[in-house]
């Protein structure tokens, strides 16, 4: 047995408890508010699986990327709804030897053929299937060039190395989990309606896997091996790429192998702000994440939160009149920067969030159709899953990457056992037609070729004195930049420590719906009803987010994995 502690959090459930006990790793069980104390290396991710392979690799010498990458290919195997290689998604690395962090775009392309109108019908009106449930919904996948170049520009490993625990998951295959098993039967209609799908995850046309049993995958652990051999050219080109290619040409998909091979990822510097004397790091456009939680946060810090208190009325009536102004901004000035002119110093600027803040009444809200988007000045899915991992010199890696829905579009391309993604759904179909997620978008997010679709994933590095000091992301949909909001002030403004903060119960406001959503029962009904007496349309949902979270205090890494999501584990030596 491995000389590591583990936490394993189901689904409305904490259960804490070590497996092996050791100086270097202390944990009180005592209190579910009590995080994983570990002196050396932390990975917190969505998948217990995943958790093992990254600490392995740190336990071997691998440093923060290899793990990063390592779990990034073994999520693909072991978490389907979320984890891949047909999809896309962002990283951020903080080398702290060299107090610089690096951004990693890896987001998924629109193929050469897409263009604006595509999915409008005759009558102009959105085909809702055509952009998420259809081959031609899938943009060119980003994710496995974008772990190979950050393994190729920061990590220690080879990739055969890091990949080898993910081509071992897939063929000698891993213990279905009960919410892996209670997902295969709740999506039933959609993953059986293909083919290749249906015979990896239904062992016959009328049963299903259990909670307990084995899952094997052979033909992702045939793509995986090619990647292992021939690194990126092993997804981008040659027999891999063929048979994507193929599958996409006989169901009137998009992608061409010409695609794949064009396909590039781009290095970028991060979004960055100040947070009451902490430095945001965050990810840049295309996604909307960092600079929209920076904006929040610029407005917020004008109001004396810490003196407000946690969730209390005036707290949750100020957030969610600063998701508005946000939101509303998002829906007009963000797109892939590449295409369209987005003004992130002035969104990002602390003028623009003391001028929002004065508009925000400490006494009632805000009607949405009273907030529009702002002007720049002339002078400037839900079903995605995030991982932190931090190694012994304290290099941080905040990753987050998706599929779009739940197992993206359902559709394995033939003979690869890869998923595809419906990313193509995160454009603007129609401008002003809300997505799947009812988020509004314009002009800024049309469909054009070899563009990347706006997204909210909002991989974060706070530091503190200039080092490190957390590291969070979520999956979420539209609900992910608040939740990392929240995050960040239950730390900074309500000091709370990492487990208190994972916690704590979540609000969401996006400009439109006209709604302010609580999660659970964990706002109280009086709370609530101050809410409704300032104006608020108050709504209960389920959980939100799925945190991932790690935190540098006193020299030991304090880290907590999200109980809202099952099978979520944090593990540290």
């Amino acid at each position: 047995m491995k000389s590591y502690q583990i936490i394993l959090v189901p689904l409305f459930l904490v259960l804490a408890f070590q497996l092996k006990a050791q100086k270097e790793a202390i944990y009180d069980a005592t209190s579910i508010h009590h995080p994983l104390l570990s002196k050396n290396g932390m990975v917190s991710t969505q998948h217990m699986e995943a958790t093992k392979v990254g600490l392995e690799i740190l336990e071997q010498g691998g440093n923060a990327v290899d793990a990063a990458v390592a779990v990034g290919f073994s999520l693909a195997v072991v978490l389907p709804r979320a984890g891949n290689l047909g999809g896309g998604g962002f990283m951020l690395y903080h080398d702290n030897a060299r107090n610089k962090t690096t951004a990693y775009n890896y987001r998924e392309m629109a193929p050469a053929k897409a263009h604006r109108d595509m999915y409008l019908d005759a009558d102009g009106n959105v085909d809702v299937q055509l952009a998420r449930m259809h081959h031609q919904a899938s943009g060119v996948p980003g994710t496995v060039a974008g772990l190979l170049k950050a393994l190729e520009d920061h990590g220690n490993m080879t990739v055969e190395q890091v990949v080898a625990p993910a081509i071992r998951l897939a063929e000698e295959g891993f213990p279905i989990t009960f919410d892996l098993a209670r997902l295969l039967k709740l999506y039933e209609s959609r993953l059986r309606a293909s083919s290749e799908t249906e015979k990896i995850f239904y062992p016959s046309k009328t049963t299903y896997y259990e909670a307990g049993d084995t899952l094997r995958q052979l033909d992702l652990a045939w793509s995986l091996k090619q990647i292992s051999k021939r690194g990126r050219d092993g997804f981008y080109k040659g027999e891999l790429a063929k048979r994507i290619a193929k599958d996409m040409s006989a169901n009137d998909g998009l992608i061409k192998r010409r695609d794949l091979a064009k396909y590039k990822v781009e290095v970028m510097e991060p979004v960055t702000g100040t947070y009451r004397g902490h430095e945001i790091i965050s990810m840049p456009p295309p996604s909307s994440g960092g600079i929209h939680l920076i904006q929040m946060l610029n407005i917020l810090e004008e109001f004396p939160i810490e003196e407000m208190g946690h969730n209390t009325g005036a707290t949750i009536h100020t957030m969610a009149e600063a998701m508005k102004y946000a939101y509303a901004d998002r829906s007009e000035h963000l797109g892939d920067p590449n295409f369209y002119d987005v003004p992130v110093e002035w969104i990002t600027s602390k003028t623009y969030g003391k001028e929002l803040s004065e508009k925000i009444s400490t006494e009632s809200a805000t009607a949405s159709e009273d907030i529009s988007p702002g002007k720049p000045n002339d002078n400037e899915s839900d079903e995605t899953t995030h991982f932190s991992v931090i190694d012994k010199n304290r290099n941080v890696v905040s990753q987050t990457y998706t599929l779009n829905f739940s197992f993206g579009n359902g559709i394995v391309a033939k003979g690869t056992g890869i998923l595809l993604n419906n990313e193509m759904n995160d454009f603007s179909a129609k401008p002003g037609v809300p997505n799947a997620f009812g988020l509004l978008g314009g002009e800024a997010n049309s469909i054009q070729p070899g563009k990347r679709p706006l997204s909210s994933m909002t991989p974060t590095i706070v530091l503190k004195d200039g080092e490190p000091y957390f590291v969070t992301g979520t999956p979420g949909g539209s609900r992910i930049i608040t939740t990392i909001l929240q995050v960040v002030m239950n730390i900074i403004d309500h000091k709370m420590n990492v487990a208190e903060a994972t916690h704590a119960s979540r609000i969401h406001h996006q400009w439109y719906p006209e709604d302010l959503f609580i999660e659970g029962k964990g706002i109280s009904m009086d709370t609530q009803k101050i809410l409704g007496s300032m104006g608020h349309s108050v709504k209960i949902r389920s959980v939100m987010g799925s945190t991932q979270t790690i935190m540098i205090l006193d020299e030991l890494l304090r880290g907590c994995s999200d109980p809202r999501r099952p099978d979520a584990r944090i593990a540290g030596y």
